[in-house]
């Protein structure tokens, strides 16, 4: 194809093709659609006819359900064509909308991308960035230079390491094209192909029943010390193999891809070697979005807690971490995928509502001998409920450590919440692979169903 264009030169700028390459494959033997831009061609700006090009193969992708990539490497919309381009970018908008959890979309960003090329990339559900190639910006350092008075480079602007680590709009980083065109093959292989499919099942030679000796002792002795979740992850899942989605980007809490019993599950865990694992705005939205995606496509939810609450202060309430902090709620509540939840170590507050618990509609609750259940961490409950004591006491060091002693045992332990039906099961850490994969067998023909409507109102 062509483009019909003859204003501003275009009459001497055709290209068989034009901006945009597409086409269809496999990839393990599994079919899928794709679309590049090609920046040699007037900058890989969009037209008229790229856009139909590119919305043609959106279709049959959404027909036959099967996953879309795009690879963008373009300067938007093409200023030659005016309002027949951002017509273009209206209808692949539209498109990304409505193929939103119906199949996966996928974008590599292997080049500068501005304006309107950033929108639909937004729209997908995962972003891949080339380090020191990817770029994503609305206005590039120029006008912001002209509107703001900053200077900003390319790369501070809208480089892969930005959006990785600060904004979160990319998932995904890599350090070359093959590197990242490698992991879109793998992240691939825990999709299904469409939302009416499971994801595949793969061939694993882990024991289901296999235990987890170092899990025994992963919890320090202190309860204020850090530990590495990911040791309790990487310990449980098939062959050790985890893909972990938004790596750099609100490091308190930890989402990704795993397999249990040749099946793919989605994780989300609370990170205790971050910020004490606390929620705050980014992490709110990070594990939001996953819980919702992996609901989207079949995947179920397997929840590591170890949560003191939500991050105080100014810049968070300023932020609407109330608002943020909502969106994770509504995202477990509405999940009618399998929901298996084990808590760790701490789970305060409202933050313990919020990781998956019982009240949310989670399928299996189970909990480590050392999980802490309370509605604040046993210091900070005494310092209120024993104040007056403490401060009247002869010996207040004392009195106070025999207080936060008693309210450990009385209320911040697991088997109180087991007592009450909160929890399934106190189990020891070591069984918690072979405990997770009967779970999950058991809820394997799981129904559920939301209240019949045209959609809820999640608090954005």
């Amino acid at each position: 194809m062509r483009h019909q264009s003859s204003d501003f030169g275009l009459d001497r700028m055709k290209f068989d093709g034009d901006s945009v390459v597409t086409g269809y494959g496999n990839i393990d033997g599994r079919q899928i659609f794709v679309y590049a831009m090609d920046f040699t061609v007037i900058g890989g700006t969009l037209s008229e006819v790229a856009a139909g090009k590119i919305g043609k193969v959106m279709d049959h992708a959404v027909r036959v359900g099967a996953p879309v990539i795009g690879i963008n490497d373009s300067g938007g919309a093409r200023i030659h064509e005016g309002v027949g381009s951002l017509a273009g970018y209206g209808q692949l908008f539209r498109r990304n909308v409505m193929a939103s959890g119906v199949i996966p979309q996928i974008t590599v960003i292997a080049g500068p991308s501005a304006g309107g090329a950033v929108y639909s990339p937004a729209l997908t559900d995962f972003i891949f960035m080339v380090e020191n190639m990817g770029q994503m910006y609305l206005t590039g350092p120029g006008p912001v230079k002209a509107a703001t008075g900053e200077d900003v480079t390319f790369e501070d602007l809208g480089g892969a390491a930005m959006h990785g680590s600060r904004s979160g709009v990319a998932q995904f980083t890599g350090p070359d094209e093959a590197t990242v065109l490698s992991d879109v093959r793998r992240l691939l292989s825990f999709l299904p192909s469409n939302n009416a499919e499971d994801p595949p099942r793969l061939a694993t030679s882990d024991d289901p029943g296999r235990t987890s000796e170092q899990l025994a002792t992963v919890i320090p002795e202190a309860s204020n010390q850090p530990y590495d979740i990911n040791d309790v992850i990487y310990a449980i899942v098939d062959d050790g193999d985890f893909m972990p989605v938004h790596h750099a980007f609100a490091p308190n809490i930890v989402v990704g891809f795993a397999r249990m019993d040749g099946s793919t599950i989605g994780i989300v865990a609370n990170q205790p070697n971050y910020l004490a694992g606390v929620l705050d705005i980014d992490a709110s939205d990070k594990a939001a979005r996953f819980v919702r995606l992996c609901d989207a496509f079949n995947i179920p939810i397997v929840t590591l807690v170890d949560v003191p609450g939500f991050m105080p202060g100014t810049q968070q309430e300023y932020g609407g971490v109330i608002r943020h902090g909502a969106k994770l709620l509504y995202a477990y509540v509405e999940a009618t995928v399998p929901k298996i939840s084990i808590i760790t170590r701490k789970a305060y507050g409202g933050a313990y509502i919020v990781m998956s618990s019982k009240e949310l509609r989670s399928d299996v609750n189970l909990a480590w001998p050392t999980a802490e259940i309370a509605v604040l961490g046993p210091e900070g409950a005494v310092d209120i409920i024993h104040r007056r004591a403490i401060a009247d006491a002869e010996d207040s060091a004392a009195a106070r450590t025999e207080m936060i002693d008693e309210y450990r045992e009385k209320l911040a332990t697991p088997y109180i919440a087991a007592e009450r039906g909160w929890l399934d099961d106190v189990i020891d850490p070591i069984q918690t692979r072979p405990e997770i994969i009967k779970a999950l067998r058991m809820l394997a023909t799981k129904t559920d169903h939301t209240p019949q409507r045209k959609h809820g109102n999640i608090p954005l």
